[in-house]
């Protein structure tokens, strides 16, 4: 047995969306932090679909960049085509979603990790974690090398005992063409957790030059750009941008020389502009050749026991649970600009590869596609996520931390979200500071875990602007106004990022303020702007010096102004319950009025505050009465917790 040298404060464990941003945050944050990965090759891999963002998942992303991850910059210079999608909708439910060249952005990433000071990247497999009286030090990798540590982070993704499927195929991995992560379970057993299986999928990979675009709908990206940082400034300097990105790989494209339309080094820069995707259409074909082959389906045969993404569905299922639908639609999306691999978003399966042949060519403009890569199926363990406190440090040992798909998530962007509050909160752990609890009324990243600690979930989870309740002020446009001075309080934003929202919000309320005192006849310019039909470009004295941004927090502002209002006295309402703390050490069996299932449910979660307890499942209102009553009876603090269970940030 080899013990290493170098003693760490943070271990991050898997180098996926979730470990990157961890192992960022933590070294950003001063610790010495390790990385480990099974393949230094696949670092910031897009297993799946090469997007970021999408419905609620632009809100994530756009809020890790408002923290201070690394998830919208490396985007905005590796996406290929750029949209904001719901447009035609109210504000609180636009979403930023981008297309990436999946290498560029695995390449950046990487090199990102590697030239951060405090961050050592490694290649090796984890065997097992070290623990010592209820608590991790460290980890033991399969080389027998023994890493110490202060803290561990867990971001394994689908590789703990990885099971891909194809037909009655099986290969051990958690993803194809890597192994699986064997010994680890065991080891989180040992540590005290309760381990689930659960499924995902993804579809076939197609060559470009075989598909009949004619036959399709071209969709073309947005001008301008929707980006997702909100540091666009210095998207457009050479030493931000990473200059090192260009002679990552050369790509055949021409670009206009100094034109300065898309950030210096990224994927728009080359090409000069955006590529398209593609929208088609199943056929009544798809659906006759999958029900004539369900029972090879390793997913109908009862072969695969984990439980698939509901909101992600496999066409086997598409097809089965909507058999009224004469088509489903499908995107066809480009991989990159340096491969002609096509990714057929919406046609994941798990069914045999010789009928993958046959299937893709009944999709409209597939007729006679080839597939360079076969769909698959993967099962993997996972946490059951109410094992967690808030923090995402495991309750059954300390100073262990999940983040990502090892809690139930599915995607890029709730796995970095999560990384990046582990990654905060394993940094505070080590500093001796209490954590930073994100509220529902302040992010999604907030809703996002709170459903998690607090409701579990036995499926993949999906975020969706509907978990939110105060979506309206959770908006992907204000997520810097949210939540930058956060990042810069705790050490992740540099000052000068803080610095520029704060000039943003002096300079928004000093335009609104302006609004609401200058009249144009008998009314003032806030009032003409709260017509539907007029934007900020129709007033009669608007300030043609204001930028876009500013612009646009003015007209939502003052366009929706009694919503907000409206939703802003609900969280007061909603923060009377929330600012209710339960002792650690209340003992939920000594309330005998509670009902059998809440007492359960109570005992098992072990709420923080009322608050969290209301949302529990099988916790009923009256049960929450009892609960406030039996507290005051034991003496129990009911006042507001500390910054241990809530960061100070404004919404």
């Amino acid at each position: 047995m080899f013990v290493y040298p170098k003693s760490y404060e943070v271990i991050v464990l898997g180098a996926g969306h979730a470990g990157i941003e961890a192992a960022l945050a933590a070294a950003r944050m001063g610790c010495q932090t390790l990385l480990l990965t099974i393949n230094a090759d696949t670092v910031g891999q897009m297993s799946c679909n090469p997007a970021i963002g999408g419905l609620a998942k632009g809100h994530l992303a756009r809020e890790v960049d408002a923290l201070g991850g690394e998830m919208g910059l490396a985007t905005d210079l590796t996406g290929l085509q750029f949209r904001m999608l719901n447009s035609k909708k109210g504000a609180a439910v636009w979403a930023p979603r981008a297309q990436c060249d999946k290498k560029a952005y695995q390449f950046r990433l990487k090199w990102v990790c590697e030239r951060e000071p405090n961050l050592d990247l490694r290649q090796a497999q984890c065997a097992k974690l070290l623990f010592r009286d209820g608590a991790v030090y460290g980890v033991e990798t399969t080389l027998e090398v023994q890493y110490l540590s202060q803290t561990v982070i867990v971001t394994t993704g689908t590789f703990l005992k990885g099971l891909m499927h194809i037909g009655l195929n099986q290969q051990s991995g958690g993803r194809a063409g890597e192994a699986a992560a064997t010994g680890l379970s065991a080891s989180l057993r040992e540590a005290g957790l309760e381990l689930g299986r659960l499924k995902t999928g993804t579809p076939p990979r197609l060559l470009r030059r075989s598909l009949d675009f004619s036959r399709t709908e071209i969709q073309p990206g947005d001008e301008p750009v929707p980006y997702f940082t909100h540091w666009k400034d210095e998207l457009f300097h050479v030493e931000h941008s990473g200059g090192a990105l260009r002679e990552m790989f050369h790509v055949e494209h021409s670009v206009v020389p100094g034109s300065g339309t898309y950030p210096p080094g990224s994927i728009l820069a080359r090409l000069n502009g955006q590529l398209p995707c593609f929208i088609t259409y199943t056929t009544r074909e798809t659906a006759d050749l999958i029900n004539a082959n369900l029972h090879k389906s390793p997913l109908y045969s009862g072969i695969i026991q984990g439980v698939g993404p509901r909101y992600c569905p496999s066409i086997e299922d598409k097809i089965v649970k909507f058999p009224e639908k004469e088509r489903q639609q499908i995107f066809l999306e480009p991989e990159g600009v340096a491969t002609d691999e096509i990714y057929v978003n919406g046609f994941s399966t798990s069914l045999p590869f010789e009928v993958q042949v046959g299937l893709v060519r009944t999709i409209i403009g597939c007729e006679r596609a080839e597939i360079l890569r076969p769909a698959y199926a993967v099962e993997y363990d996972f946490a059951f996520p109410t094992q967690l406190h808030p923090s995402l440090e495991t309750k059954p040992c300390r100073n262990l931390y999940l983040a990502g798909q090892i809690n139930g998530t599915s995607g890029y962007e709730e796995a970095a979200a999560q990384g990046l509050m582990a990654g905060v909160n394993a940094a505070r752990r080590v500093r001796g500071l209490p954590p930073i609890i994100l509220g529902r009324d302040q992010a999604y990243i907030g809703v996002l875990i709170d459903d998690l600690v607090t409701k579990g979930t036995n499926e993949p989870y999906r975020m969706f602007t509907s978990r939110a309740e105060y979506r309206l002020l959770l908006r992907q446009d204000n997520a810097d106004l949210r939540l930058s001075q956060l990042g810069c309080d705790i050490g992740l934003l540099p000052e000068r990022r803080a610095a520029q929202v704060r000039a943003k919000r002096q300079g928004v309320d000093a335009e609104i303020a302006r609004l609401e005192s200058t009249r144009v006849g008998s009314e003032t310019l806030a009032q003409l702007l709260r017509r539907p039909e007029v934007a900020y470009a129709d007033l009669p004295e608007r300030n043609p010096d204001l930028a876009p941004d500013y612009v646009q927090q003015v007209e939502i502002v003052i366009k929706y102004a009694g919503y907000i209002s409206r939703q802003e006295d609900e969280i007061a309402k909603f923060r009377n319950l929330e600012d209710k703390q339960i002792p650690a050490t209340f003992d939920f069996a000594t309330v005998p009025s509670l009902r059998p299932e809440a007492r359960i449910k109570l005992s098992e979660i072990r709420p923080a505050t009322i608050g969290q307890a209301s949302r529990i499942s099988g916790v009923s209102p009256a049960d929450i009465s009892i609960l406030l009553v039996w507290l005051k009876r034991a003496g129990g603090r009911v006042s507001p917790p500390g910054a241990d269970q809530r960061s100070n940030s404004t919404p």
